[in-house]
Parts: structure tokens; sequence; C-alpha cells
């Protein structure tokens, strides 16, 4: 077999070219694609950082909104409290004053009645009274002699300081 130079194989050639284009070249080449990885490594930190802020905002704000929520739920529960208890004062009101008219009525019903056993014992006095003189005025028309009428005249004059003493005391 015959063995060929180094010079004279052609795979040589292109692998000699291939070890020359990437001195020459190589240098350059590596210079760009770090520059582009340098580059999208900056972009994707920029990135990164963008992201952090924006979660931080996010979190602040999410803070901020659950101290605003639970805020607004104390005063809710402020404001129903103090609506429980004014319903509560407003019903306690109105009890009593519908008892205050009740009793305002029962007094007034009470003084009616009053007003109207004295009217119906003062009509029955007075009939009683009426009723009382006419048969005292027929008795003493039908029934009365002059002697007895003196008699009776006698004993009311008698009769009379004693009568008048209990009131004068009164």
């Amino acid at each position: 077999m015959h063995e060929e130079s180094f010079f004279a194989d052609p795979r040589s050639w292109v692998a000699a070219a291939f070890v020359i284009f990437f001195v020459l070249f190589g240098a350059k080449l590596w210079k760009a694609l770090a520059g582009m990885l340098d580059k999208r490594t900056d972009t994707v930190r920029a990135e990164l950082e963008e992201a952090s802020r924006l979660r931080r905002e996010a979190e602040a704000m999410l803070a901020d909104a659950s101290q605003r929520r639970e805020a607004a739920l104390a005063e809710a529960k402020a404001l129903l409290e103090g609506a429980r208890a004014e319903a509560g004062r407003l019903a306690r009101a109105a009890t009593e004053d519908a008892e205050a008219g009740a009793r305002r009525r029962e007094k007034m019903a009470l003084d009616r009645i009053a007003a109207a056993e004295k009217a119906a014992v003062d009509e029955v006095r007075f009939t009683a009274a009426d009723v009382a003189c006419v048969a005292a005025g027929r008795v003493i028309r039908e029934g009365l002699t002059a002697e007895a009428d003196a008699v009776l005249v006698d004993h009311a004059i008698m009769s009379l300081s004693a009568a008048l003493t209990p009131r004068r005391a009164a």
C-alpha cells in the first residue's frame, strides 16, 4: 500500500482550512456569540429585575388591599352594631311610647268610668231625693196633723246644732 503524504490527502486540506478558519474567525465568532449571549443575559436580568419590581409592587398592592378590606370589614361591623343598637333603642322607645299611650288611654277610660259612676250615683241620689221629697210631701199632706207638725219642727230645731257640728270641723 502506498501512503500518500499529508499534503496530498484532501481531507488534510479540509481539516487545515477548518482549523485556519476557526483560528482567524473563531475569535470574532466567539466575541459575536459571547456578545449575543451577554446581551441576552442582560435582557433576561432586566426582565427578572422588572418582574421582581412588579412582584414587590403587587405584594404591596395586595397588602394595601388587605388592609383596606380589613378596615372596610371593621367599619361595616361597627355600622352594623350601631344599626342594631339604634334598632334596639328605637324598639324600646316605641314600646315605652306604646305602653305610655296605653296607660294614658287606660287612665282616661278609668277617669271616664269614674265620672260616669259619679254621674250615675248623683243621678240616683237626685232621683232618690226627688222621690223622697214627693213621698214626704204626700205623707205630710195626708198624714200629718198640726200637733205632729209642731213636734217635728221642735225636734229638727234641737238636732240642728248636732247636725252642723261635724261639718264645721271638716
